[in-house]
This record gives structure tokens, sequence and C-alpha cells, in this order.
């Protein structure tokens, strides 16, 4: 006969029967199965709390702290009611899963950007980066890497709101023993931070919850303060209000070209690993162009951006504007603040033209640059595959520039200026392209054998050291492919300024890295190269370590000044 369960008020249920009942049969496994749990949830919520945000400082001493978070809460929490003191865990796990996610995204965005993240702006950013996962790893790897990142995210949530409720109940049911944990540890915290206890450099009595926390209420209201400042900022331009017959006057009818080598940063030409391939390749193509009778002058500029967000660097530039984030960029964008590119257009006296290889959806930025055709990844009439991000060689780019813009003759009595954008530097740096005979281009399907027999992006990302190799070969690859377009088609009449957008990610450049990148003129007139003799650059395509460094926002109204450009009525 089956035995039936009776309930009484206030007793335990069918299920909690069977867990007490599993409690008297196995009580040493339970008991261990209970401390392991509570162990595990303790290990968690003091890693959230004491976990960095910057990966250089992210090693086994810096959750060797004690938190005073911790310390706070073990004092006031098991004092609450018992559904307050509950609800109160609960939301602080959640608060606390969230600082981490935030001091995880800082951590990335370190590493890929040079700079924290940004709670007001960076969201967006997020989409980006799922679009370059596929284009480096494909489709695949890029959905599993946010069903498994997203599935983290939501893991920590939880886990962390259960850990906060588990260890205050528990320390509400041992109230002796919790205060004299709490007070012990209280005078430890205080006795730490008195003395400044550094064992591995890193301070014993740490309080990086509320530190962070803080941090990013200042970053928002930051954010929010720039805003405002930033568009007054920008409503202040030299040139803003200057008549195209006053700018530029010493380049009407040059072929004047604008040139972004990716990623092309200081630490191509002076890191250990990238520096001896790029020097002598900077040096051999600084020969061949003067055997062409084109002679070169370089320095550095410092990049707005690092790492990633190349449209911040080329906004920069042609601006004159410190573009940092994407607020300002869309400030900039929406504004009639004159771009270089657009000065041009300006006097009338220039056909302004844009390729670019990346760029593969609506570009409207094109009315900011004053650009009068833009040539973007599907008109430019390539069949060959993608080589990772870039969606074609810079050298297939450089030639269908050729044929479409640069040979054929401008309108009578105009100069041309273009603004062109190199892609094959991209990270992941794999597979890289290789030079091949100019007359031989075609369509671009020759290149899939080049691409199939290539480095695997995956390979390449996950080795530091090949990583900084691969950069090393791209830079080589793209200052040639450019630089041998020029030989082969530039004339007395060519004038070619091209740089870096930003220095290459962390993991290739360093954790330490300067933002600086290298820019060069190259022209055969040497009266034009006589106009920046002032600017104190080195001869050749390799500027010396020494020589001098600008903001990137200096660069417009130097060059437009060197050239002969007068300010116009101030603006305000």
């Amino acid at each position: 006969m089956r035995q039936s369960v009776v309930v009484e008020p206030g007793a335990a249920g069918p299920q909690e029967s069977v867990v007490r009942g599993a409690w008297w049969r196995w009580p040493g496994r339970a008991r261990a199965l209970s401390a392991g749990l509570t162990g595990l949830a303790a290990l968690l919520v003091l890693a959230a709390l004491v976990m960095p945000d910057s990966v250089d400082r992210l090693g086994p001493a810096a959750f060797v702290r004690i938190p005073a978070e911790a310390v706070v809460g073990a004092a006031v929490l098991p004092a609450l009611p018992r559904r307050s003191r509950t609800a109160v865990a609960a939301v602080s796990g959640v608060l606390l899963a969230a600082l981490t996610v935030l001091n995880a995204l800082d951590m990335g965005f370190e590493q890929y950007l040079g700079r924290t993240f940004d709670v007001v702006l960076d969201w967006s950013l997020l989409g980006d980066a799922e679009s370059y996962l596929e284009d480096s790893l494909g489709h695949g790897v890029a959905l599993a890497a946010v069903c498994g990142a997203g599935g983290l995210v939501l893991l920590l949530f939880v886990l962390l709101a259960l850990s906060m409720v588990r260890l205050t109940g528990l320390l509400a049911r041992h109230p002796g023993a919790a205060r004299r944990g709490t007070l012990v540890a209280a005078v430890a915290w205080v006795v730490c931070a008195s003395l400044g206890l550094r064992p591995a450099a890193v301070p014993l009595a740490s309080h990086g919850a509320v530190t962070a926390l803080r941090g990013q209420v200042h970053r928002v209201s930051a954010t929010l303060r720039d805003e405002a400042e930033f568009r007054e900022a920008a409503r202040v331009d030299a040139f803003g209000n200057t008549p195209g017959s006053r700018l530029v006057p010493a380049l009407r009818g040059k072929d004047v070209i604008f040139t972004f080598v990716e990623s092309y940063g200081r630490s191509a030409i002076e890191d250990p690993v990238t520096a001896p391939g790029v020097d002598r390749m900077l040096d051999a193509r600084t020969k061949a162009l003067a055997e062409s009778g084109f002679h070169a002058r370089s320095g550095w500029l410092t990049s707005a951006t690092y790492g990633g967000n190349s449209w911040l660097g080329h906004s920069t530039t042609m601006s004159g504007l410190w573009i940092s984030n994407q607020q300002r960029y869309r400030t900039v964008m929406a504004s009639d603040h004159l771009s270089l590119t657009g000065a041009f257009r300006r006097t009338g006296a220039f056909e302004t033209v844009g390729v670019m290889p990346g760029v593969q959806k609506g570009w409207p930025e094109q009315r900011w640059y004053g650009l009068d055709k833009v040539y973007d990844a599907f008109r430019l009439g390539y069949r060959g595959p993608k080589f990772s991000w870039s969606t074609m060689p810079d050298q297939y780019a450089l030639q269908q520039y050729q044929e479409r813009v640069h040979g054929k003759r401008p309108a009578a009595g105009k100069g041309r200026m273009s603004l062109l954008i190199l892609t094959s530097s991209h990270q992941p740096w794999a597979p890289v392209p290789k030079m091949v005979d100019w007359d031989r281009l075609g369509d671009g399907s020759d290149f899939e054998e080049m691409e199939a027999a290539g480095n695997r992006a995956a390979d390449v990302i996950a080795d530091t050291t090949r990583s900084r190799e691969e950069y090393g070969r791209s830079i080589r690859y793209s200052v040639t492919a450019l630089t041998e377009w020029l030989t082969r088609y530039g004339t007395k009449d060519t004038v070619l300024v091209f740089l870096g957008d930003h220095q290459p990610i962390a993991r290739v450049s360093g954790n330490h890295a300067g933002r600086d990148v290298p820019v060069s003129l190259v022209a055969k007139d040497p009266k034009l190269l006589d106009r920046i003799a002032g600017w104190h650059w080195t001869d050749g395509l390799r500027p010396a370590h020494d020589a001098p460094v600008w903001k990137m926002s200096a660069f417009r109204d130097r060059f437009l000044s060197a050239y002969g450009s007068t300010p116009g009525p101030r603006r305000n």
C-alpha cells in the first residue's frame, strides 16, 4: 500500500523532505557539498570585488587582497531583516556583476583601442567587433563567440546574485562568528592601508569596486560635458571663412593625394620584431623613389585613436580637431567645419575623389569630406577573395585608382585631389597579400590561390609573435604597393602625403606603446618640399626617432598654411 505524505502547516514539503532525507543519509557528503558551494561563492564575490581593470595588472597578486566593500557588507547586511537582507544581497550581486562586466570591457578596450570603455558612447562598437570577428574568423565562429559571451554574462549575473544571498544568509545564521571575523578583517584592512603594504606591487587593502564605480560615474559625467564643450570648439575654424581663391594656391594644377595606411604606427619602425624588415623596406623604397625623381620628408603625428576606430584618425587629420570618440565624430560630420579635402573642393580648381575599399555600406560622410565621387568596395570591380577583413589587396585598389581616376585627365584647367584609404594592413594580418605583376592584376580573381595558401586568421590571432611578424609583413606590403604605384604612374605634378591612422593593437605594439604614427610627404618638384623645410622633418620615408612630433589635429592648418592658404575672417 502506497503511504500518503501529509504536510503539516509550517512543515517541510515533499521536495524539502527528500533533501533532508539525503542530508541525514549522507551527512558528510552534504556538508562537504554545502561547504564547497559556500567557498565557491566566497571566491567568486572576492574575485569580482578585487578584479583589476587592466590586463597588465591581471595576476595572482591582484586577487590576494582584502576588499573594504566585503568588510562593510559583512557588517551591515546580516543585521537587516530576512526579506530586506535577501533583496539587498541579490541587488548587490547584480550590481557587482555589472561592474565586473565593465571591468572586463575596460580590459578589452585597453588592449584593442588603448582606452577604457565609455558607457555612454561605446555600445555600438560591440556590433563592429562582431562584424570584425565574422570577417576574420567566419560567421560560425562569430556567432559562437557572441552567444558564448552573452551566456557568460547572464551566468555571471545569476551566480553573483545567488552567491551574495548565500553568503549573507550564512553570516546571519552565525552572528557571533560573523562579528568576530568581520572585526578581524576590518583591523587587518586598516593596518594594511596604514602601512601601505604592497608585497607584490599591489596594495593588500583594496577598495577597487568603489574606485571603479566612482571612475565610471566620472567618465559618464565627463562624456556628457565633453559633448557640449566640443560642439562649441568645432565652431571655431581659422580657415572656415577663407574664400576658395585663398586656399592652397601653391598647389593649383597639381595632383594631390592623401593616403591613410591602416595601422601604420611608430612600432612598425621601432619595434625589435617588426623594425628590421620595415626599416629595410623604407630605405629601399626611398632609394627607388629617388631614382624616379621623387624625394620625401617624414615626421610623426600623434593619433587621436589607437588600435582601431580608424575613422577617428582620418577625421582628426582632415578637420584639425581632436576627434577622440564617436560623439565628437558625429558632431563634426554634421557640421560645416572645413575639412582639408573640402578646402580643395572649395577652390573650384580641383576635382575631388575618394577611393575607399573598406567602405561596404552607405557613407554619408562623403559630403563633409567634400568628395565629388567615391569608389567604395563595390565600385572597384573586384572579383577576388577577401583577405580576412580587407575587401581587396592594396595593389589592386591602387591599380583601379589608376585606371578609373588617376589615368584620366581632369577637366581643363583643373588639378585633382584624391583621398585613398588602404586596408591590407588591417588586423588580423592574415592572410597578407603579396606583390604581383601590375599588368596581371585583372579583376582580382587570380588572388584566389594566394588567399587560400596564406595564413589563417585564427592561427595568427592565437600567437602574439606571429601577429607581430605578420603585422610587419602587411606594412611592408602596403607601403611597397603605394610607392611602386607612385614610381610607375606618378608625374612631376604628383604630391603624395601618406600616413598611418593609428598604432596596431597592444598585443602587437605593447601595453604601453604611444600613439605616434609616421607621416611622409613625397613630390618631384623641389619647391613643394622647400615649403615644408621649416617643419624639420627627416629626409626619406623613415622618420628619425627624434623627428618632430605634432598632434594629428595640427596637420590641417600647418599643411594649408605651408601651401599658401591664409585664414579668413574668424568665425565663432
